[in-house]
């Protein structure tokens, strides 16, 4: 893949993990607000697909590197966006190893670049360093219920090391930095095999597969749509606010119902079977959004019906090689 030189005037930012689901989100975003994007990927989760459409638009510029050994790009930039992480628990329990790497040794190296060049520093952290809750909905000053050793513990502790690590930079060094808990993002562009329930569900209705609910499916989620997601980040990183800010959806759903609705939507006779849960499955996930209102003026907008329709009218064109545009709706930038 060949890299471009970014544009020489305006903002230019980096995005860790740029290949990757939120990741292309985030720089179509950027690009379109008219921001020189230098996006790092591995392709370790990320699909070069993602980035394809934006190669020939010269404020973007891609890099081909492991977060972990290093981020070979040269300065200065006035924003570093470090999203470089598996994601998704068939991602992170495969890769193990590496994603405590992408949360530790990844998040320094990014944070030595913003160090340096005097940039804003983001980090994409999860609701998942929240556990398995006792305290329902969230707060941002909730210090969770993890079990440290277990197999999601991997990406719980990456984060949670994560967001230490950004603390003590903005501490010792005066890094301006921004941290956002994002909760279940969703949206067109996750791979079917992502292993996340959103394009696992779609996936199999479309299929006609049996649609496989972890448990009895009572546990909840919020969904937030990725469109709403970046907006918050954005609106996050052009606020004055630190963090940790929760991103995430309004509308509280079982797991079972969130299988109800993708099959409705996809037209679909597939059964829904019951499967053994996940060790450590969270019972409960709901972020208390205060915090995001009245420091960020955001809250999200796509209802979860519309944007659940959304990915299985994409997932459907994906299979069938017709690939529809990612949005490119503006998000605020500080003036």
């Amino acid at each position: 893949m060949q890299n471009r030189t970014p544009i020489a005037t305006g903002r230019r930012f980096l995005v860790t993990g740029g290949a990757g689901f939120l990741g292309s989100h985030v720089c179509a975003r950027l690009l379109a607000a008219g921001v020189a994007v230098v996006c790092v990927d591995n392709f370790s989760t990320g699909r070069a697909r993602n980035i394809e459409p934006h190669l020939s638009e010269p404020g973007f510029e891609f890099v081909e590197a492991d977060v972990t050994a290093g981020i070979p790009v040269s300065g200065p930039f006035d924003a570093v966006l470090h999203l470089a992480s598996p994601a998704s628990p068939a991602d992170y329990l495969r890769l193990p190893v590496e994603t405590l790497e992408a949360g530790s040794t990844g998040t320094r190296h990014a944070l030595d670049i913003a160090r340096r060049d005097g940039a804003r520093f983001l980090f994409t952290s999860s609701s998942e360093v929240y556990g398995d809750p006792l305290l329902h909905p969230q707060p941002e000053e909730y210090w969770g219920n993890v079990n440290p050793i277990g197999p999601r513990s991997v990406y719980d502790e990456a984060k949670r090391y994560g967001e230490a690590l950004i603390a003590a930079y903005r501490r010792r060094h005066g890094v301006e930095t921004r941290i956002a808990r994002l909760f279940n993002t969703y949206g067109p562009g996750m791979r079917d095999d992502d292993g996340r329930i959103v394009p696992t569900f779609v996936s199999q209705a479309l299929r006609g597969e049996p649609i496989t609910v972890h448990g009895d499916g009572t546990q909840t989620r919020t969904l937030c749509h990725v469109d709403d997601t970046v907006t918050g980040l954005l609106a996050l990183l052009a606020s004055a606010v630190p963090g940790p800010v929760n991103i995430g959806g309004v509308t509280e759903l079982s797991v079972l119902r969130i299988a109800e609705l993708v099959r409705t939507l996809a037209d679909s006779d597939s059964p829904i079977v019951h499967v053994p849960s996940f060790e450590d499955d969270p019972q409960v996930r709901r972020p208390d959004l205060t915090l995001a209102r009245a420091a960020l003026g955001w809250s999200p907008d796509v209802p979860v019906e519309v944007g659940l329709a959304e990915v299985v009218a994409w997932m459907r064109g994906e299979w069938a090689g017709v690939r529809p545009p990612i949005s490119r709706d503006r998000g605020r930038l500080w003036n």
